[in-house]
C-alpha cells in the first residue's frame, strides 16, 4: 500500500475541492493514483467534474501578439517566482515572444526555439532566452505557444489578470466591424472567466461523453434517494445530468454572463449580434492559456498545516 502523505492529500483537495478526510480516504483506496483518486472522490459524489482540472503553481505571464484581424498568437513564459514575473525586463521579454509567435511558421516549440530571433537575428529564440536567465538570475521556461489565422473571418484577443490568462477567438464572419469584435471580445472574457472546454456540444468526442455518463452512474447508485428506480427512470437522469454538464463545458451552450434576462445562451447573442450587424457569423475555435495550469505545485507549509490536523 502506498504511503499517504499530507502533501499528497493537499493536491488532491486542491484538485477536487472534496474534504480532507475523503481525500485521504480516496487516496487510501486507490493505492496513491492521483487521478485514481479524483474518479473516486466524483463517484461517491464527493468532487465537482473538473473543480480544480490542473494543479496550478508556475508563475509566469501569458502575452498577445495581434497582426491585423486575421493573426494573433498567445504565449506562456514561466518563471520562478511571481517577483520576477512582474519585472518589467522579463514582461517585455514575454512579449517580444509573442511577437516572434504570430509571425512563426514553426510546426513545433523545438522548432520554434531554433528559429532566428525577432529582435537579433544574429540569435535564436533559444540563445535569447539563456541570455534572459543569465540576466534575470532565474530560470525561465517558454512553455508554449498558439497561433491562430482566421481564413475567413477576424480573431479577437483577450487578457485577464496581467497576463494570468490569455484568450484568442476566431469567428467566421463576412463582415469585420468594431461590433463584431466588441462581440466576440465579450466571448473571450467569458472564455477567462468560465473556462469552457469546446465550442460546441458538436465538439465534444463520444469517448467523453461515455466516460461522464459512468461517473454520473456510479454518483446516481450512491444516491439513496434514487435506489429502486426503474432502470428507464435511471437512464434517463443520467441524460438528464450529462446534458446539463455539457451545458457548462460547452461555450455556445453557457448563458452568456452579459445576458440581460440572465437567460440567453452564448449561441443567442451571436445570433442576435450577425443579425444586427447583417452578418454570417460563426465562432469557429477559441484559445485559452491559463499560467501554469498543468504544472506540479511546489510543496509548502501548508502540507504541515494538513499534517498536524490529520495526525499524519
Amino acid at each position: 500500500m502506498a504511503n499517504i502523505t499530507a502533501a499528497m492529500v493537499k493536491e488532491l483537495r486542491e484538485m477536487s475541492g472534496a474534504g480532507m478526510m475523503d481525500c485521504k480516504k480516496a487516496l487510501a483506496q486507490t493505492d496513491g493514483d492521483m487521478d485514481a483518486a479524483v474518479e473516486y472522490l466524483r463517484k461517491n459524489g464527493q468532487a465537482k467534474a473538473e473543480k480544480k482540472a490542473a494543479r496550478i503553481a508556475a508563475e509566469g505571464i501569458c502575452r498577445i501578439a495581434v497582426e491585423g484581424d486575421t493573426k494573433a498568437a498567445v504565449v506562456e513564459v514561466n518563471s520562478e517566482t511571481d517577483f520576477v514575473a512582474k519585472n518589467e525586463m522579463f514582461q517585455a521579454f514575454v512579449e517580444a515572444v509573442a511577437k516572434q509567435a504570430v509571425k512563426s511558421e514553426a510546426a513545433d516549440m523545438d522548432a520554434f526555439m531554433e528559429e532566428a530571433w525577432i529582435e537579433d537575428n544574429t540569435k535564436t529564440v533559444k540563445d535569447a532566452l539563456v541570455e534572459k536567465v543569465a540576466t534575470i538570475g532565474e530560470n525561465l521556461k517558454i512553455r508554449r505557444y498558439e497561433k491562430v489565422v482566421a481564413e475567413n473571418g477576424c480573431v479577437v484577443s483577450y487578457t485577464h489578470g496581467g497576463g494570468r490568462i490569455g484568450v484568442v477567438i476566431e469567428a467566421a464572419t463576412d463582415v469585420v466591424n468594431d461590433s463584431i469584435k466588441e462581440a466576440l471580445t465579450n466571448l473571450a472574457m467569458q472564455v477567462a472567466a468560465l473556462n469552457p472546454k469546446y465550442v460546441a456540444t458538436s465538439d465534444v468526442s463520444e469517448e467523453y461523453k461515455e466516460h461522464e455518463k459512468e461517473i454520473i452512474a456510479a454518483q446516481i447508485a450512491n444516491d439513496p434517494k434514487m435506489a429502486g428506480k426503474p432502470e428507464k427512470v435511471i437512464a434517463g437522469a443520467v441524460m438528464g445530468r450529462l446534458s446539463k454538464q455539457l451545458k457548462e463545458v460547452c461555450l455556445l451552450e453557457q448563458v452568456y454572463v452579459k445576458a440581460e434576462d440572465g437567460k440567453q445562451t452564448v449561441a443567442q447573442y451571436v445570433a442576435q449580434v450577425a443579425k444586427e450587424n447583417g452578418a454570417n457569423l460563426t465562432v469557429k475555435k477559441f484559445v485559452r492559456f491559463e499560467t501554469g495550469e498543468g504544472l506540479e505545485k511546489k510543496v509548502d507549509d501548508f502540507a504541515a498545516e494538513v499534517a498536524a490536523q490529520m495526525n499524519m
